[in-house]
């Protein structure tokens, strides 16, 4: 069927499916953008490596400006329920310039993790492919980089057809890739403690309170490392809020998903580190969380010892979170380019929207191409630029949350002592947030400029911090690009897009359901 240009003055706004999801169904798809098994499993070894016994407070102190930069982000839906987020709200608060960078932090963080995520997918089906065939090590289809590659392009593509074909079919899928992994993370936690009260684990560690204590950082350096690091395994949740529009009460739904969604990954994250630490303690050598061998994939190091045959299921554990993610990272990009476009930040084709699966379709499949070409580009190029790309990614999630908070504070100004209210949560937390996450920028940006940090240096300096500031940098030249075409002018001279811009979503829930139904269309 023929895809066609969205037209903003319909009722149903951009043309999206409105009215299809529900509380548990953003609350799931924001779950599954964070992709929580992979997550720990990149993440949890490094932390301890920074900090040690202080991981599950560093993963606490990370859960804070995530929550506050939520509150932000619900306060701003509350008000403007638009599919765009960052992008939409930047520019109703500072402009078409501050706007059109935050869209592109948004798009450039999803595709870069979109790489590392099929890459990811690509590696754990082979190595479960090696495991049930019994393979040597000297012949692991795990190792075989162009297999892997390949494997990864086609999780991309399906993930871009579930996509293009609709968000009901993509919530059904997700519900049960969701399913699998707290399946998974349940499991592991259970023998984890399991082994450890039996005295059969290989360094049972008792609990101690002081793994809480915020005061016993030995080092300022490997706290920040350690939240930076805590603050990545976070990042995905803000998907609930671009699919505000598809929601069947977007001002309210998309914003409690979020909050709900952090929550939910905190006591997450923090039970399954408290676990790990009691299972395998934190020694240098063997299972150890200490030992640096065992950083990249604790849990692929620990799962024959854990489960004993029934290691593989971490093993999908890891592929399905992966290829989950792969799916609901798509979501908020394509949607964020097709706000981009109904407001002529971007060109016109990408407000298509297929009229029967009303799914930003241009937009959709654009994300997955570019997803595609960039994954096989830096494979090709070097492996480890493309590791590179993926520790820089925190620079631009930071960069549009922290646009965000400041929009938040910026955009309700007139209003922000009228209520005790107001003050918390459009003022102080979200302000508190960005200021967060600005330190974090900079810090970051520092510590990446070094030589030493990552795996390539780039121009004489670090590789990360090349491709990190670098991406962003790309940003400013194509909105300068864009800016010179005759179509964009309306939407840098602030006439598409300001803040007196009415909503492009319908004020009543119940008009979802009647666009739905064909009464408003």
């Amino acid at each position: 069927m023929a895809t066609s240009p969205i037209d903003l003055h319909r009722p149903e706004g951009k043309g999206l499916a409105a009215g299809t999801l529900g509380l548990w169904g953003s609350t799931v798809i924001g779950l599954a953008s964070t992709a929580p098994v992979y997550s720990l499993v990149a993440t949890l070894g490094f932390v301890v490596l920074a900090v040690g016994a202080q991981a599950p407070i560093a993963f606490v102190i990370a859960f804070i400006p995530m929550l506050f930069i939520a509150f932000a982000y619900r306060e701003l839906n509350n008000d403007v329920p638009d599919c765009g987020t960052t992008f939409t709200w930047g520019t109703k608060a500072f402009g078409p310039w501050v706007g059109w960078m935050g869209g592109w932090g948004v798009a450039v963080a999803g595709m870069v993790v979109l790489a590392n995520l099929a890459q990811i997918a690509g590696i754990y089906f082979w190595a479960l492919v090696d495991g049930i065939a019994g393979n040597p090590e000297d012949a692991l289809l795990a190792d075989n980089v162009p297999l892997v590659t390949a494997t990864g392009v086609v999780f991309i593509a399906a993930m871009t057809w579930v996509s293009w074909r609709g968000v009901e079919i993509g919530e059904r899928i997700q519900n049960v890739l969701l399913a699998i992994q707290y399946l998974a993370l349940a499991i592991f936690v259970v023998a984890a403690l399991w082994q450890f009260f039996a005295g059969t684990a290989p360094d049972p560690t008792p609990f101690d309170w002081s793994w809480f204590n915020p005061f016993a950082f030995t080092e300022w350096s490997g706290f920040v490392e350690a939240v930076l690091l805590a603050l990545f395994i976070y990042w995905g949740w803000d998907t609930c809020l671009a699919l505000n529009e598809e929601t069947k009460d977007p001002k309210r739904i998309p914003g409690r998903a979020a909050l709900l969604t952090t929550v939910i990954l905190l006591f997450t994250y923090v039970g399954v580190t408290v676990a790990a630490m009691m299972y395998a303690g934190l020694g240098e050598t063997g299972t150890g969380l200490g030992n640096e061998a065992n950083a990249d994939d604790f849990f692929l190091a620990i799962k024959d010892g854990l489960l004993g045959p029934l290691g593989w299921v971490l093993v999908v554990a890891v592929m399905i979170s992966a290829i989950s993610s792969t799916q609901t990272t798509i979501l908020p990009t394509a949607r964020g380019t097709l706000s981009m476009a109904a407001y002529k930040a971007l060109p016109r084709r990408f407000a298509t929207v297929h009229p029967r699966y009303k799914t930003p379709s241009f937009s959709t499949l654009v994300m997955g191409v570019v997803a595609i070409v960039y994954y096989v580009g830096m494979t090709l190029i070097s492996d480890n630029i493309l590791q590179d790309s993926i520790l820089s990614l925190g620079l631009a999630i930071a960069f549009y949350y922290a646009i965000t908070g400041y929009a938040c504070v910026w955009y309700f100004r007139r209003e922000l002592f009228n209520s005790a209210r107001n003050f918390f949560y459009r003022f102080l937390f979200p302000l508190l947030g960005s200021l967060m996450l600005t330190y974090a920028f900079v810090q970051s940006a520092i510590d990446m400029y070094d030589v030493d940090y990552g795996y390539t240096v780039l121009l004489g300096i670090g590789g990360t911090f090349v491709l990190g500031i670098g991406s962003l940098a790309f940003g400013v030249l194509l909105m300068v690009l864009w800016f010179l075409f005759p179509r964009a002018k309306a939407f840098f001279r602030g006439e598409s897009l300001n803040r007196d811009t009415p909503v492009l979503v319908p004020e009543d829930p119940a008009d979802f359901a009647r666009s739905i139904d064909g009464g408003l269309v």
